[in-house]
């Protein structure tokens, strides 16, 4: 269907902005409205489905059209159209500019969201459902990712693929015939996953989940193994919300809590009762409360750590037929969704090990645990090969998913202890590293040290590399010094145990060395460095991928102390030994190709920079995608150089495009985003449009303030920027001001800092 980018004659397909196991979601225009559309198609059903799956899907999708189409709400995504293009069904609705509840979390760093905001989308929605169930209709997968909060502050509630109108009779039957699962995990209520009858109750409970994780920023029950998701829904209280974050309103917490309860009649009635709760909040309640001494008595159960299984109380532990082989699903905290079955994650496409049936109070302890079964060892060991395939590829969130899936059923099989289970979950760990998920990291390297320092020993291997990687999380953290005293100690006992030029002691000194750097001592870890790539050229070879990565950082190293005609001529030698050890298209050539055009540019030589950068631009667009950070990191560069030529029109384009695109991929505020909208207000201001660049570098330096804060180096560079913008107006009196807000900013013990 992408192929003729013209669907039914009139919707012609622009660009990809989502995909889901489904079918892909696409930015269209109208031909014959002239406005812009999204476009929803459903994925073709190969010969490789289940047909049966297949029909159900189709049935899915068709359904979201009749059932959306026949609500007409402002919290309710508008359906325009609906049909079927060369024997694929697509959906036409209103293209939404905002972002959804997962989004909002990510870009807030998995931050809870502020309370006004959690009150604010709490009655948007519900007033919503109000509607929704006032028509006879459940949704029944409410989740972040399905509620989106646009840029004007309206909230809207999309997906209704598996909603039910009250009149069907059988679908429910229908569906989970087929093994399909309703709903995702971390925001099912009890009753669908006991497979009982649902009403507008069930989607209450969902809002609840939704609710506590947007308020606290972790779900209800932030576990990683979905059958331990679902017996916390169906048996265990959450925790409160206030012991997450104590400034919640304390009537916020009850809402919540009472939307959570696990039988229906606990919840409120109605969405529309729990629009009034919410008034009554928003009209005087939301006052922060002290934290309380005690929980009440009605939640003082907790669920254990992150991997332990919440127990059964007071009902069967057996789980309907359909949750078996389950994954979490994307939960808004960010659980990635699951790998493909493609390339190296070909050995994941059969059914995960169904755990057997029963139930599960507890784990038996290590030494009366009956003998796994071997051919379960084996699958795992090749599902844990194929995560590892997964992260070598760079496709860190695939594998992720893929480790975090192993590492629970090893848990299950061998105990949380065994040396198996811990290094899946060290897997785990450096994915959520890897993905940009640092706190997370940093959190699991921590347990899989201190599980490993029990069972293994402090000096063992595998102990000594979950705390190297623990040193990396705290240096990407801004934590250089207790990343330095880290590698120290693990330098110290690899040296001990392994021996100076043991390879994995030469990684610790490699890190350490890069580390050095972010301490700002230069030309120690320049130094360092050296000796480092000589020890590996010894030990490994001179075109080893490692003695190639020490060398990258000399170079990198010697760029920041100013030696650039050095600099260059090593980037050029990685570049040229990288391109016939790794090939001309492998990453990490491309980055040592891209370190040298920067190097050309630092040292003037900007037309011929300016060359390399259109070809490395083409290359990267090939191998990464256009739309790739390195690629628009790249594209950057060109914009740049341009404007050194004094060619500031065409700079002009090239930086709107990259901004343009940053922001699509990155978000507004990102730091590469703000780098790019500078751009473009420089190029304005060398245009003579000082009045517009004004606007751009104002843009900047408020959204810095807001993310880094006033004090922030970056937000006094922009806020300088904007200075010089009004002098160049006339508008001296403005730039006075603004200067002596600066000036004030950055006098020592001045508020408003990062």
């Amino acid at each position: 269907m992408g192929d003729t980018r013209l669907i039914h004659g009139r919707y012609r397909l622009l660009d990809r902005i989502g995909r889901g196991g489904m079918g892909e979601v696409w930015r269209a225009r109208d031909e014959s409205l002239g406005r812009q559309v999204a476009v929803k198609c459903l994925k073709p059903i190969g010969p490789q489905h289940d047909q049966a799956s297949g029909r159900v899907l189709r049935e899915r999708f068709r359904r979201e059209a009749r059932v959306a189409a026949a609500l007409q709400h402002r919290g309710i995504t508008v359906v325009h159209d609906f049909g079927e293009d060369g024997g694929v069904p697509y959906l036409v609705m209103e293209l939404l500019q905002g972002r959804n509840l997962s989004q909002l979390l990510e870009d807030n760093k998995q931050h809870p969201l502020p309370v006004d905001e959690v009150v604010d989308i709490a009655g948007q929605v519900a007033s919503a459902l109000a509607h929704t169930h006032d028509q006879g209709i459940v949704h029944r997968d409410l989740k972040p990712a399905n509620i989106v909060r646009l840029h004007d502050g309206t909230v809207k509630i999309c997906d209704f693929g598996i909603a039910r109108l009250g009149h069907d009779i059988g679908y429910t039957s229908r569906l989970t015939g087929t093994g399909i699962a309703m709903g995702t995990p971390h925001y099912m209520s009890p009753e669908q996953i006991g497979g009982s009858e649902v009403d507008r109750r069930s989607d209450l409970y969902s809002l609840g989940c939704v609710l506590y994780e947007i308020a606290t920023g972790v779900p209800p029950f932030d576990l990683d193994d979905a059958w331990a998701i679902l017996v916390g829904h169906r048996d265990t209280p959450p925790p409160p919300p206030r012991e997450h974050r104590a400034e919640l309103p304390e009537h916020l917490e009850r809402i919540i809590l009472d939307l959570l309860a696990k039988e229906p009649g606990g919840r409120p009635d109605s969405a529309r009762e729990l629009t009034r709760r919410l008034a009554a909040l928003g009209a005087g309640g939301d006052r922060p409360a002290a934290p309380r001494d005690r929980t009440p008595a009605a939640v003082t159960a907790r669920p254990p750590g992150p991997h332990a299984q919440p127990a059964a109380t007071g009902r069967a532990a057996r789980l309907p037929s359909w949750t078996r082989g389950m994954t979490t699903g994307r939960k808004a905290a960010g659980a990635a969704p699951a790998a493909p079955t493609e390339d190296p994650a070909a050995a994941l496409s059969g059914e995960w090990i169904a755990r057997p049936a029963g139930r599960r109070d507890e784990e038996p302890p290590a030494d009366t645990r009956p003998a796994p079964p071997e051919q379960a060892l084996t699958t795992l060991a090749g599902r844990h090969n194929a995560g590892l395939s997964l992260g070598r590829l760079g496709r860190w969130t695939e594998a992720g998913e893929v480790h975090r899936a192993v590492a629970a059923e090893r848990e299950h099989l061998l105990g949380p202890d065994h040396p198996d289970t811990l290094s899946s979950r060290h897997e785990v760990a450096l994915s959520l590293s890897r993905t940009g998920r640092t706190a997370d990291a940093l959190r699991e390297f921590r347990q899989v040290t201190d599980a490993r320092r029990r069972v293994l020993g402090a000096d063992h291997a595998d102990t000594l590399s979950a705390r190297q990687e623990k040193a990396h999380v705290l240096g990407r953290m801004g934590r250089p010094f207790d990343a330095h005293q880290t590698y120290l100690a693990v330098l110290a006992a690899r040296e001990r145990t392994q021996g100076p030029d043991h390879p994995d002691t030469l990684r610790c000194r490699h890190d350490l060395a890069f580390n050095l750097g972010r301490l700002g001592r230069l030309e120690d870890s320049c130094t360092m460095a050296r000796d480092v790539a000589a020890a590996r050229a010894r030990v490994l070879g001179a075109e080893h991928p490692d003695t190639l990565a020490t060398r990258f950082e000399v170079a990198y190293t010697l760029g920041q102390l100013g030696r650039w005609d050095q600099a260059l001529e090593l980037h050029q030698e990685v570049a040229r030994v990288r391109a016939a050890a790794l090939g001309a298209d492998h990453p990490d050539t491309l980055a040592a190709r891209y370190e040298t055009v920067v190097g050309l540019g630092r040292l003037g030589r900007t037309a011929e920079a300016l060359e390399v950068y259109r070809t490395l631009v083409a290359d990267r667009s090939r191998v990464q995608g256009a739309e790739h950070p390195e690629t628009l990191r790249t594209r950057h560069g060109l914009g740049v150089a341009l404007g050194r030529l004094g060619r500031w029109e065409e700079a002009l384009a090239e930086a709107r495009a990259v901004c343009a695109l940053r922001e699509n991929v990155l978000g507004a505020d990102h730091a590469d985003t703000l780098v790019s909208r500078r751009e473009i207000a420089v190029a304005l201001g060398w245009l003579g449009r000082w009045a517009d660049a004004l606007t751009d570098y104002r843009r900047v330096a408020d959204a810095r303030e807001r993310v880094l804060g006033a004090g922030h180096p970056d937000t006094l560079a922009a806020r300088n920027d904007e200075a010089q913008c009004l002098q160049r107006l006339d508008r001296t009196g403005e730039a006075a001001e603004v200067y002596r807000t600066v000036a004030a900013l950055r006098q020592p013990g001045a508020a408003g800092g990062a």
